[in-house]
């Protein structure tokens, strides 16, 4: 309808001038014939052209039309879900001619590479992660000074755990053997008696120590005033660490490891939080490493003999003894009395 309807219109739009114009064979002899009629008269020049224009384009947009009216119509009628149940349906058949054993892709890549591939580094991983642990441990940031000074504050710590794994080891092949390597087990015991409160001290010390630097950057005023929460680290530090000289050996390095661990996380925090020197959380890490260490070769040692020796009375044995004696002298007080009384009754 509406091409008819542009096709009439089109025709009335044409001048007179063109009627003489014959019926073309082809697109190209419409558009000479055309042409010329316009060259020949100068009436409607503007009305030509258009007409030419929509005389040549209709072809193309009658096509379009065409096309799209028939792709939507088939899409229209294209049902998706009985589609794919018929795919589903269908059962698949096997192609054994067309399956090799050489990779598809082989000949692709090697021309890629080269013939011969360099074989997966399996170490890569370890040696990172060993590098890692040497740059930790090597303490690059950490001034010279105050890295021997913390070196040797732990060698009296480390020097009394090793002289209780050898005592141990004398203590236990002297019970096995019937006489100690070096020493006699009851030279031994007794030297390993005097090494534990050593160590359990100089563990007390240390801790007490650890807690008094936040003090000393407090009154420093590095990273600013923190007042009470910074004071409180040294406090915590020292309450902790003396109480363990009341507990037994095993026990009391149990206590000292845990508030090693503790005051290392503790000072870790304080240097990611500017309140102490970015290289504190590293130094401390490898001296809480060593510290650590130590306690744990004392406490393996210890383990193996803790049948051979006998334990010897510590500060809280002493103190029970010291109490139950004195319960001991008010119980007896009552009857010197009585005999006293009786004394003067005789009398």
């Amino acid at each position: 309808m509406s091409a008819t309807m542009f096709r009439t219109t089109a025709i009335r739009s044409i001048p007179r001038s063109f009627a003489s114009v014959q019926a073309p064979k082809s697109r190209m002899s419409l558009y000479n014939n055309v042409l010329k009629a316009s060259l020949r008269t100068s009436a409607r020049p503007a009305k030509a052209a258009s007409v030419l224009s929509l005389t040549v384009a209709r072809p193309f947009h009658t096509s379009l039309v065409r096309y799209e009216s028939k792709a939507g119509l088939e899409a229209a009628q294209y049902d998706v879900k009985k589609a794919e149940k018929t795919l589903g349906e269908q059962t698949m058949k096997p192609f054994p001619d067309a399956v090799s054993l050489s990779s598809s892709t082989r000949a692709a890549a090697s021309e890629m590479t080269s013939d011969h591939e360099d074989d997966v580094d399996m170490m890569a991983g370890i040696r990172s992660d060993f590098t890692t642990i040497v740059d930790t441990f090597s303490l690059r940031d950490v001034p010279r000074r105050a890295l021997y000074v913390g070196l040797a504050g732990v060698v009296p710590y480390l020097a009394t755990s090793l002289t209780t794994v050898y005592l141990s080891f004398d203590i236990q092949y002297a019970a096995t053997h019937g006489a100690g390597f070096m020493m006699s087990g009851e030279t031994a015991e007794a030297l390993l008696h005097i090494i534990e409160p050593i160590q359990l001290g100089y563990g007390a010390s240390i801790i007490s120590f650890l807690g008094a630097i936040h003090w000393g950057l407090e009154w420093a005023g590095y990273g600013g005033e923190k007042g009470y929460p910074r004071y409180s680290m040294g406090i915590v530090a020292t309450a902790v660490a003396w109480p363990t000289l009341l507990l037994h050996a095993e026990m009391g390095l149990i206590a000292q490891f845990l508030a090693f661990t503790f005051l290392y996380y503790n000072d870790a925090r304080a240097a990611a939080n500017g309140w102490a020197p970015n290289w504190y959380g590293t130094y401390r890490f490898v001296l809480t490493f060593i510290v650590g260490a130590s306690i744990v070769a004392s406490l393996i040692g210890r383990g193996q003999i803790a049948d051979l020796i006998t334990r010897p009375p510590g500060p809280a044995d002493r103190m029970r003894e010291l109490r139950k004696k004195q319960m001991d002298e008010l119980e007896a007080e009552p009857e010197g009395d009585e005999e006293e009384e009786e004394d003067e009754d005789d009398e």
